[in-house]
């Protein structure tokens, strides 16, 4: 997808992203990924406050519970991860206005794509993008799977924390180009894994980092375009992937797994 528009698309997809200031919960983090998230809609954009929610990361039976491949929910501190945007706040306001824009103007081919990354997986959203040999080696897309697990985890456990419905569920005049999933919306399953993807791979590839954290943009976009995700549940799938790759790469099987993927790139 981003072969057929290499520089033009990259060029419409920065347009697009804009960044919207969050106020520090964690003083200790002053990275330019706990401090910024990213929403899609159009150019004018006023800065809107984010508020964090304090998660405990203290174990609870619910989260003790919850695992991925790598990591274990009840060891993560989640705080950097933005609240959910209150029903009615400026947030929320500005979020269905994006969503009633991209309805407006969006064109078949996007929902035609969009419905084509309805699932998530490695070969869905890097898979044409020529890193490894084709096919896929199954050690590179059992690797991915097993990301995929701890991501799913996160941002399952985060869905039940804020259960925030889908846009069409809140309001029936978002018509959705995509099939009503189910479950809740905030964060986005498709933001996260797409972008801690990509943040894996750019350190694989630091030369594609660009086109690879594009990709991943390209993927939450489709959500919103397709109307079942808030700009808000993207942005919040965006710092997710951020605190997983963080944990991730303290362990030590996740760092010899991810080094032995630097043989198989082309």
């Amino acid at each position: 997808m981003l072969k057929k528009y290499p520089f033009r698309y990259l060029q419409l997809l920065a347009l697009l992203i804009l960044p919207i200031t969050v106020n520090a919960a964690a003083p200790e983090d002053n990275s330019a990924s706990a401090a910024s998230v990213f929403v899609y809609g159009l150019p004018a954009r006023t800065e809107l406050p984010v508020s964090l929610l304090p998660i405990s990361p203290a174990v609870t039976a619910e989260k003790a519970a919850s695992a991925g491949h790598y990591l274990a929910m009840a060891g993560l501190d989640l705080r950097a991860v933005p609240a959910a945007p209150a029903d009615g706040s400026a947030q929320d306001k500005e979020d269905f206005r994006i969503i009633f824009d991209w309805q407006a103007r969006r064109t078949t081919d996007q929902c035609a794509r969009a419905k084509a990354e309805m699932s998530h997986s490695y070969e869905v959203f890097f898979g044409k993008l020529g890193l490894f040999a084709a096919p896929t080696p199954a050690s590179v897309t059992g690797f991915f799977r097993n990301v995929g697990e701890d991501s799913v985890a996160a941002h399952k456990y985060l869905k039940d924390v804020y259960k925030r419905p889908r846009p069409f569920v809140r309001d029936a005049a978002v018509k959705p180009c995509l099939p009503q999933v189910q479950g809740f919306a905030y964060p986005s399953g498709h933001s996260t894994m797409a972008r801690l993807f990509a943040l894996i791979l750019a350190d694989l590839v630091p030369a594609r980092r660009a086109e690879l954290l594009a990709r991943a943009d390209e993927a939450g976009l489709f959500r919103v375009i397709g109307g079942v995700h808030h700009p808000s549940d993207i942005a919040a799938g965006k710092a997710l992937a951020e605190v997983l790759y963080k944990n991730l790469l303290k362990d030590p099987q996740f760092a010899a797994d991810l080094r032995a993927l630097r043989p198989l790139l082309k």
